[in-house]
């Protein structure tokens, strides 16, 4: 099989990465950078895991202005971003850039896009592709050729494919964005389905394939959903459907990226640039012969 294609979750990186490590960790000028090493030590565990062809680091807007439209308090529940870690995040792409790795975004699109759009032209392509995110909306970009990597120790060094979706939420990695809309997401605000909670969310999927299907089995009242239940479902139908356009992401169109070897010398330069010595120097002795 040959090496996949890593694609990568910047923000979700960069923010784990911010409240994980101590603000302790700064350049020769006092500025905070925990964030940006935790991401370049997640990127290279990450390649040393997997060997990959190509790394392509992905962001975009905080949230799309269409999915916002749908529903206004998508993601407004978050709270601003922190300045220590805007200044890091403004630096990300250069440091990134510094190791061959390739940093590319969206505009009008969130970087859940991207990384799907990056997932599909690389199995187009032929290729394979992991994807490093925290983000359990990219399970719906799981295929045959398409894994998530696991984010927590805990949950095994196993890379996450269709079997594994199935068996984290009874639904195939297609019905994931039907799944979302019924079960809600409280990471981007969506409150789902009153009273429908994870197994009756897939339970309910896996009689109807589909949550069009549910909702229109519901608006008879003559079919396997009745009751109190069928008249919830109607009554919230219509947002429900907005949730799941919500959920499923969109192709960006992009080309799929060449081949490009990590390079630590490179990287080793530009975290010198921003005076993270220690990590400049470790990487320099990686890339002694």
């Amino acid at each position: 099989m040959t090496s996949p294609l890593l694609i990568a979750d910047l923000p979700w990186l960069l923010y784990r990465s911010f409240f994980a490590l101590p603000r302790s960790i700064q350049d020769g000028e006092g500025h905070p950078v925990g964030a940006l090493l935790g991401t370049v030590n997640a990127l290279l565990s990450a390649i040393e895991a997997c060997a990959p062809r190509a790394v392509v680091a992905c962001t975009g807007a905080e949230q799309a202005r269409y999915r916002v439209e749908l529903y206004p308090p998508y993601h407004a529940h978050r709270d601003p971003m922190p300045g220590e870690l805007r200044w890091q995040w403004e630096r990300a792409p250069a440091l990134l850039a510094g190791f061959h790795w390739l940093v590319a975004g969206d505009e009008e699109l969130e970087a859940d896009d991207v990384m799907f759009s990056y997932a599909r032209v690389e199995e187009e392509g032929g290729g394979t592709a992991l994807l490093l995110t925290g983000d359990r909306d990219l399970f719906q970009a799981v295929t045959a050729r398409v894994a998530v990597l696991p984010s927590r120790r805990e949950e095994g060094s196993d890379a996450i494919g269709p079997a594994q979706v199935r068996g984290r939420y009874g639904v195939a990695p297609a019905l994931v964005p039907d799944f979302i809309a019924l079960r809600g997401d409280p990471s981007d605000g969506l409150p789902g389905a009153p009273g429908i909670g994870a197994k009756t969310a897939a339970a309910l999927l896996a009689e109807h394939g589909s949550l069009e299907a549910l909702l229109d089995d519901a608006a008879t009242g003559l079919g396997r959903v009745r009751g109190r239940r069928a008249l919830t479902l109607t009554e919230h139908a219509q947002q429900l459907r907005d949730f799941k356009r919500i959920a499923t992401l969109v192709r960006v169109d992009l080309a799929r990226p060449p081949d490009r070897a990590t390079d630590p010398s490179g990287g080793a330069e530009a975290a010198r640039a921003l005076g993270m010595r220690r990590l400049a120097e470790r990487l320099e002795r990686a890339a002694a012969p």
